[in-house]
């Protein structure tokens, strides 16, 4: 019949996904598989390639939710929020007794139930008999999202009968509704918002596992549908569609049959909440069936409409689905050429491959779009904090220089709104938002979290961020086009920004928010303080490198800089001995930060020493359920002192209860299952690239600046294809003779 479309498959690429299979079943660290016991407690994953997503689910098949890239629905009276997109990974199967994706999770019905989420293909398969109302079917389902070919996706859904019998299949694309109830999170306050979220029936209490975010704030925002339809003779559906407010985006997708399949009707199901393709037919016992589901994604600036999605999609349909596989393999498997490997334990092994995997996720290469704080998620709103410029992006560079470079194009292309905000708030130059619309670059902080609009050290991490890409690159036409302008005005900001004590002849920065941020109207914090300093003597630096001028006041000003300290105590303070330093908090201290890989804070053994028992003793004392973000810092500052153990001591403990079942998902907390913060996963690996290495990023160049450290039962610890300055290597610490860590570096 004409609507039977095959794919033509490579002999060739379905050669080279059959050599990838083979390495990532002799590679388990790869591999993270959910069992019939993960039912009670999965928490979702999600499928990416930095342009678009889904979530991923039990089942394999059932209906979820899907974003892009910086496609954001704006509303007058909330923040932008990442507008879900119309579910495109559902598939849905009724062997005569009930709908797998309506029939309950259970382990006697889903029999024999692995899912496998592999992280060096990229692939998601699940399989399961589903053994409901006296039928067996062997169900097997696959899904991915291309690193290839970045505007298509495709989910296989593959069955065999222990039946004669017909059957019923549905390929839906789900049309969301608008989230409801809806608060005015952009006006506000937190009571407001904690009465009107216990008003419907809802809180913000900690959730049980299973829960992955606070959905009473962090909700989607919204995509309309302009229109939709199909068509049961080509098999295929589109639509147009536009976020609140906001950029529109197409989807299409072509629907493979098998070519063995009795086809008894073919129906197009169109409502305001789905547009589907129904499939009846007869199958017959012990014959297997491939359905495939070929996926087209695109958004305004970023592709076509839905008539060209159609033309992906049908394209992709007749290109196979096992070539369109092992192209994505082979994307997956060019980008695992950069790696962190560890010798000697397992389960850090596994930890650094997932964390590496979410992040490479969701990365571009060639835009300017920054990375949302929680992926592509409606977590944190999808918004660019300092996670983008002081976590995620040193993560990647010096694995992946390219993917890094959009984090640090974002700040450029953004200059504008920064530019407007610091007019708004009395400074000079740019003043860039806590939270910035990953989109426009405009302030879209919650009203409820007004506080944080002094958390300015963000403007000195996006300085330092970029003055570590021009150093890592050497590229002087970039910096002087793109980094310098980002550079010279921040340092404008910090110049309008602080104040001048005469009576102690130094300069000081009021009212800020300190990064422990209970903390939010303090003197002096000695991060945000630093940070200034160190962005200004950027300035300083980068205007010798591109032959311009630089305002006399900021060497001035970085000179005379104050940062609180206890002379008695040999040990920085949090800020301002003024204020006390008595609440309980998320971190106990920010004092870690000080010795963070990005600042990295001159200080005596002594004083570092001093710096990190304080931080440990707040963290017992004044800590409380604590963030992962600082938590991951520790490895890194016990690094920094030469102490291997507890080096490898603190990396343990960010195994224990932040990764969540089954698919490695690092949530802020153990308790607050606030999940997918990129910044969690990057400082878990910045604690390999920068802690245990010692390496920093500074004018030296790739700086041995610390001795190498390797926890007391690894063997070794490898940076695989390092990128700086055009060459790549090796970067591997062993062990010498005498037991000691040593670093070699091997050119490739």
């Amino acid at each position: 019949m004409s609507f039977r479309y095959l794919g033509l498959s490579g002999l060739l690429f379905a050669a080279l996904a059959a050599t990838s299979a083979c390495f990532a079943a002799t590679d388990p660290s790869f591999v993270l598989t959910g069992t019939s016991d993960n039912f009670g407690s999965y928490f979702p994953s999600y499928l990416a390639n930095g342009y678009f997503s889904t979530m991923t689910s039990p089942r394999g098949t059932e209906p979820t939710r899907a974003y892009m890239v910086a496609f954001m629905d704006y509303d007058k009276s909330d923040i932008s929020r990442p507008a879900a997109i119309p579910g495109w990974s559902e598939v849905d199967y009724n062997p005569g007794g009930g709908w797998i994706n309506s029939t309950r999770l259970d382990q006697k019905i889903f029999a024999n139930y692995t899912q496998t989420l592999d992280m060096y293909d990229g692939t998601l398969t699940t399989r399961y008999r589903f053994d409901y109302a006296n039928k067996s079917t062997d169900v097997k389902v696959t899904t991915f999202v291309s690193q290839a070919d970045t505007h298509l996706a495709a989910t296989q859904f593959t069955i065999t009968p222990h039946f004669d019998g017909s059957v019923e299949l549905t390929f839906p694309i789900r049309l969301w509704s608008e989230h409801q109830p809806r608060f005015p999170i952009g006006s506000m306050t937190g009571d407001q918002m904690i009465a009107a979220v216990i008003a419907s029936g809802q809180n913000l209490d900690n959730k049980p596992v299973p829960t992955p975010d606070r959905a009473a704030v962090w909700y989607p925002g919204y995509t309309e549908v302009l229109n939709h339809d199909g068509d049961t003779r080509t098999l295929t559906l589109w639509l147009n569609g536009r976020a609140k407010q906001g950029l529109s985006m197409a989807e299409a997708a072509a629907i493979e049959l098998p070519t063995s399949l009795d086809i008894q009707s073919v129906k197009l199901d169109k409502t305001s909440d789905l547009l589907s393709l129904h499939i009846t037919a007869k199958v017959k016992q012990g014959t297997t069936y491939t359905f495939t589901k070929y996926l087209a994604a695109s958004r305004q600036d970023w592709g076509g409409d839905a008539k060209a999605d159609v033309a992906l999609a049908e394209k992709a349909r007749s290109t196979g689905f096992d070539t369109l596989l092992a192209r994505h393999q082979a994307a997956w498997h060019e980008l695992w050429k950069s790696d962190i490997v560890v010798d000697g334990d397992p389960a850090v092994q596994k930890a650094v491959h997932s964390d590496l995997y979410y992040l490479l996720a969701n990365t571009t290469v060639g835009t300017a779009w920054p990375m949302g704080a929680c992926a592509l998620t409606p977590n944190y709103a999808g918004h660019a904090f300092w996670d983008s410029d002081s976590w995620v992006f040193p993560a990647l560079l010096l694995l992946h220089p390219e993917r890094a470079k959009p984090i640090v194009m974002f700040r450029h292309r953004t200059m504008q709104p920064a530019r407007e905000r610091a007019i708004q708030y009395g400074a000079k130059g740019t003043m860039y938002p806590w939270e910035a619309d990953p989109q426009t670059g405009v302030d879209n902080t919650p009203h409820f979290a007004y506080g944080v609009y002094r958390e300015i050290h963000v403007n000195a991490d996006i300085a330092i961020a970029q003055w570590q890409y021009y150093l890592a690159s050497d590229d002087k036409e970039w910096l002087k086009q793109d980094g310098w302008p980002v550079i010279r005005e921040i340092a404008q900001f910090w110049a309008s920004r602080v104040t001048y004590d005469k009576a102690t002849d130094r300069y000081e920065i009021m009212h800020v928010t300190s990064p422990d941020e209970a903390y939010d109207d303090v003197p002096n914090d000695s991060f945000t303080n630093a940070a200034a300093r160190k962005a200004l003597r950027i300035a300083i630096e980068a205007a010798k490198t591109v032959g311009e001028p630089a305002d006399p006041q900021w060497s001035q000003i970085a000179d005379k800089m104050y940062i609180p300290f206890l002379d008695k105590e040999q040990r920085h303070l949090d800020f301002d001995q003024s204020v006390p330093h008595d609440k309980i908090t998320w971190m106990g201290s920010s004092l870690a930060w000080l010795m963070y890989p990005n600042l990295d804070l001159p200080m005596s053994e002594t004083v570092r020493r001093n710096d990190f028992d304080f931080q440990l003793h707040e963290l017992k004392v004044h800590g409380d359920d604590p963030n992962e973000m600082m938590m991951v810092m520790l490895a890194v500052g016990a690094s920094e002192l030469g102490d291997a153990k507890t080096a490898g001591d603190w990396i343990q403990r960010n195994l224990a209860g932040f990764l969540k079942p089954p698919f490695n998902v690092r949530t802020e907390t153990v308790a607050n299952n606030a999940g997918y913060i990129l910044a969690t996963s990057s400082g878990f690996l910045q604690s390999m690239i920068y802690g245990l290495t010692g390496l920093r990023i500074d004018d030296k160049g790739l700086d041995a600046a610390y001795a190498p450290v390797l926890p007391p039962n690894w063997t070794s610890l490898k940076l695989q294809r390092v990128s700086f300055r055009g060459k790549q290597y090796d970067i591997t610490i062993t062990r010498n003779a005498e037991g000691k860590a040593e670093l070699t570096r091997t050119a490739l």
